[in-house]
Order: structure tokens, then C-alpha cells, then sequence
């Protein structure tokens, strides 16, 4: 087999169905025609299809005709709530809904693949799952539940892609060890008394004493954490007070924890409810904390993701394969590779001259769907030499 060659035949039907998710896409949890899309075009291509996993999760299969492992595909295919500022034919048909982060292009890479690896099945050696993951961008995730429905049953191993404008197409990225983090949210709440403005003396300001615990809550990371580990404590939203004369009542803020270690998450939980314990007796004010155990992070395991890499090496319209940097954000196929061993690699499609070099989660966010090829051909060139992973 040479399956790889066979791509270019395939890339306008590839940049049709990316443009096509590209203009109908719908939010986490809500993906009821997106995934009739998927559905339909695995089952027209003759491939079996177990609908509804985990929520609106599909998966399908497809048995080669000799022995070897079984390997999964991964692709999410949810967008997020962000209105498309894009002035292309192409553009979000729903309103503040946008495919902002390049899952469209993900389930097209995935399914030009699918359609690749059904005109050889017999050639095949081992089986391949095909996991559409819906629910990537909204907790609790799709990858989770779709685990627990039986997503992974009888998979050795498991491969997966997202694309990155911050890399210039034509060339992919490979991060052994962890390559995104743990992403966890919390929300703090501070009870103080009201009062009025002119008679703080009166009132417990907890405006006060959130600022002082944003301010102290910057020294966590530098003074309690290794400086050899990375994370981040970031806050994201302060509210409270309604009037400029007003001393408030309470006070609530949120924000967003990233580690790669548990024990580091531990070391920031116990530490930040120091600092809130300290805030209560400093400013006689009542802090609640309420936090939330997000997606694990992203472990991609040596072996698989440095075979992955030597393989896209090979890859004629791959420029360069090499490796990532790890990056503090967060994705759910973490849960994924809990299980079963293998790699999340990183398909570079940022092109300044196409204007697609705006960072994932802007409203102008696009990609150079030339360089898609590079996602379906490396999937194929890991089926094709699925054997050698058991050697």
C-alpha cells in the first residue's frame, strides 16, 4: 500500500466538507446535525457506525483483512460561541456560533481518511475505530462519557490531531510527555457587609479583600511551586458592586488553574485556601471556594509520538516534523490516552498570506486547507504501518 498518494485526489472533496462544518456549526452537547452529517458519510461509504456514544458521540469501524492491532482515530467536532468576523464565502450561516478553534477541519480530516481506508480495508492490517467526539469545549467533555460507553473496547492504541495557526503549514509539531495541561475553573465568593461609601467603618469591604487576594494569590506559583514545574493561576472575571457611592455586599470571582502534576494541584488548592483563611481574619469578611476538576492533561506517550513523528518525516508535503513545546491549555483527549497509549500531534496550517495566522478562539480564526493533507496523510501512514508498533 501507498495510501498517502492517494490524498491529492481527495483535497476538494476534503475542503468542501471542512467548509461546509465550517458553515453550520453547533455548540457543545448540541451537535444534533453535525453528527447526522458524519453518520451519513461513514454509512454512504459502506462503514459501520454506533450512533449516540456517550451523548453525541460516534464511532466506526473498519476491519482490515489481517492480523495487527487496533488503532483509533480521534477528531472533535463541536464549535464555540463566538460570532465569525471572516469576510469569506465560507462564513458562519449561525449567529455567534463560529468553528474558532479548527474541530470542522478535524472531523473533515478524519473522514477523508475513513473514505481512503475503506477502498483498502482488505489490505489492512489490524482494525481501525474512528472516534467523532463531540463536546470538546464545554466541561464536562465528550471524551469522558464516550470512555465509559465504550469508545476504547479492544483499542491498543490511539491517534489524534489539532491543527495550529501559531504553526506554519506544512510542518507538524510532536510534544512527548505532557502537551497540554490539567484545566481546572473555580469560583470564589466573598460575603461582606454593604454599606455606604462615606462610612467604610461601618461596612466589610469585600472589594478590598478580593484585591488583596488577587494580589497574594500571585505568589503562589512563584513561591510555593517548584520552580522546575509549570503552572498558572490566572483570574478571568471579578464581580460585584452595583453603584460608585455603594461599599458591596459580596463580591465573587472566577478563574482557571493549570498544572501537569497532581501533587502541584494539590500544592495551589492548599494554598489558596491558606490565603482565603488568612482574607477571612484580615478583613472579617466570608470566602467560599468552590472548585472544579477539569479535563486531566494531555500525557502523549514516547514511543507512539516518536514513531509519529518519524513517520510525518516521510510525509512529501511535510516540511518539517519536530518537536513542540508543551502549551498550559487544555483538551479532553487527556482521557483518552489515560487508557491506551499513543500521541496528539499538532498540524501546522498558519499562513499569513491567507490571513490564517489569527490565534484559535479569534473571530477571524482560519487555516490553510492545503495543509490538511498533511492530518489525513500521516492518520494513513500510521494505519499502514500499524505492525510495526508491535514489534
Amino acid at each position: 500500500m501507498n495510501l498517502t498518494s492517494e490524498v491529492t485526489e481527495y483535497m476538494d472533496e476534503l475542503i468542501d466538507i471542512r467548509r461546509h462544518l465550517h458553515q453550520h456549526p453547533e455548540l457543545s452537547f448540541q451537535e444534533e446535525n453535525t453528527k447526522k452529517y458524519i453518520a451519513d458519510y461513514l454509512e454512504n461509504l459502506g462503514i459501520e457506525v454506533k450512533k449516540d456514544v456517550g451523548g453525541n458521540g460516534l464511532l466506526g469501524y473498519i476491519k482490515g483483512g489481517h492480523e495487527g492491532p487496533t488503532i483509533a482515530l480521534r477528531a472533535d467536532f463541536d464549535a464555540l460561541p463566538i460570532q465569525d468576523e471572516k469576510d469569506v464565502p465560507y462564513k458562519s450561516t449561525v449567529d455567534g456560533v463560529m468553528h474558532a478553534c479548527g474541530h470542522d477541519a478535524h472531523t473533515a480530516s478524519l473522514l477523508i481518511t475513513a473514505k481512503i481506508l475503506k477502498n483498502h480495508e482488505k489490505d489492512i492490517h489490524g482494525n481501525v475505530v474512528l472516534i467523532h467526539q463531540h463536546a470538546e469545549e464545554s466541561l464536562p467533555g465528550g471524551a469522558k462519557s464516550m470512555i465509559e460507553a465504550g469508545a476504547l473496547n479492544g483499542v491498543d492504541y490511539i491517534f489524534g490531531t489539532h491543527t495550529a495557526s501559531h504553526i506554519e503549514a506544512n510542518k507538524v509539531g510532536f510534544c512527548s510527555g505532557p502537551a497540554y495541561a490539567a484545566a481546572d475553573s473555580f469560583e470564589i465568593d466573598i460575603q461582606g457587609l454593604g454599606g455606604h461609601g462615606a462610612m467604610p467603618q461601618l461596612a466589610k469591604d469585600p472589594i478590598v479583600a478580593a484585591s488583596s487576594l488577587i494580589v497574594q494569590a500571585q505568589s503562589i506559583v512563584s513561591r510555593t511551586i517548584d520552580p522546575l514545574e509549570s503552572a498558572v493561576v490566572t483570574f478571568g472575571t471579578f464581580k460585584g458592586g452595583n453603584a460608585f457611592n455603594v461599599i458591596a455586599d459580596k463580591v465573587q470571582l472566577t478563574g482557571t488553574i493549570r498544572t501537569y502534576l497532581p501533587s502541584v494541584k494539590e500544592q495551589i488548592k492548599e494554598r489558596l485556601n491558606g490565603i482565603l483563611n488568612g482574607i477571612e481574619s484580615s478583613y472579617g469578611v466570608k470566602c467560599h471556594l468552590n472548585y472544579h476538576d477539569g479535563y486531566p492533561p494531555v500525557i502523549n506517550h514516547k514511543k507512539e509520538t516518536e514513531w509519529a513523528k518519524s513517520l510525518a518525516a516521510e510525509i512529501d508535503t511535510v516540511e518539517e516534523a519536530y518537536d513542540f513545546p508543551p502549551s498550559l491549555g487544555g483538551e479532553d483527549v487527556g482521557y483518552f490516552l489515560q487508557h491506551v497509549p499513543g500521541t496528539y500531534f499538532f498540524t501546522g496550517v498558519g499562513n499569513e498570506t491567507l490571513k490564517a495566522n489569527y490565534p484559535h478562539h479569534h473571530p477571524k480564526f482560519d487555516l490553510d486547507e492545503q495543509a490538511l493533507q498533511n492530518s489525513v496523510k500521516l492518520f494513513l501512514s500510521i494505519i499502514e504501518h500499524s505492525s510495526e508498533l508491535e514489534q
